[in-house]
């Protein structure tokens, strides 16, 4: 198949941004067979991502696939923030990691290295992310929340990165199809008010902190006031910082 069928084949499934994706999709193919195959996923609306097999992310490519929540590029200012708190050797946990994504990324703006942990309960995503951290030492830890983690790591964490679901369950229906019918709903669904997990987090997170130790956490401008309350209630110190060109928010609790 020539460049030019293959950018009018992602133009008429409604693909914005067909030229790139027309590249990227000619790259990943073994053959014409296969090319034909990753079209047909595409254009059936699966995300590009999972066709692909990988997302970019803070200039890296995160190895992606069907059924995993895909990073997006909003959440590359929770990176950029962490990486300003951290140093190196650093103790840095990405709960609900997804691909690990998050973690593998501040772990890369460290040469010197740092003692990176993942943990999620999905264990499709956890695939990927024991590809993703491998690179940096990374360790991958299966479960809910911090119920997985080893007990040596208790008030050692020196950055928590969060990018846990805060899509209000009734909101999801509203959401793009490749995120809604592509990505799991574990992933997405934060409760009656997208904050259950986020309390859940805030609540357990003081024991894990080191002193001075940093829990960042992706919100929305909606509901940030409530997720900076639920850190402060679980006695953390809490500011809100924002990305207007990545229409980003990030809640900072420090220990």
């Amino acid at each position: 198949m020539d460049s030019t069928s293959l950018v009018q084949a992602l133009r008429a499934a409604g693909c914005v941004f067909a030229e790139e994706e027309a590249a990227l999709l000619g790259g990943a193919a073994r053959d014409e067979a296969h090319l034909a195959g990753l079209l047909a996923r595409r254009v059936g609306g699966e995300p590009l991502e999972h066709v692909v097999g990988w997302a970019e992310f803070c200039g890296l490519r995160m190895e992606v696939g069907e059924g995993a929540f895909v990073p997006r590029r909003r959440t590359e200012f929770l990176v950029e923030e962490a990486v300003a708190l951290a140093a190196p050797g650093a103790v840095v946990l990405d709960l609900c990691c997804g691909v690990g994504a998050l973690g593998a990324a501040v772990a890369a703006r460290f040469p010197g290295g740092v003692e990176l942990h993942a943990a999620d309960i999905d264990p499709a995503a956890l695939a990927y992310a024991r590809r993703n951290v491998a690179p940096y030492g990374g360790r991958v830890w299966e479960g809910d929340l911090y119920a997985p983690l080893p007990a040596s790591l208790r008030g050692r964490v020196d950055v928590l990165v969060v990018n846990a679901p805060y899509v209000p369950t009734e909101e999801i229906e509203l959401m793009p199809s490749e995120a809604r019918d592509h990505e799991p709903l574990v992933s997405l669904d934060g409760g009656h008010d997208g904050l259950d997990i986020h309390r859940r987090v805030a609540a357990g997170a003081l024991p894990w902190l080191a002193p001075g130790g940093h829990l960042l956490i992706e919100t929305s401008a909606r509901q940030c006031p409530s997720t900076a309350a639920a850190l402060t209630a679980a006695g953390l110190a809490t500011r809100v910082v924002t990305s207007e060109e990545l229409y980003a928010t990030v809640v900072i609790a420090t220990a």
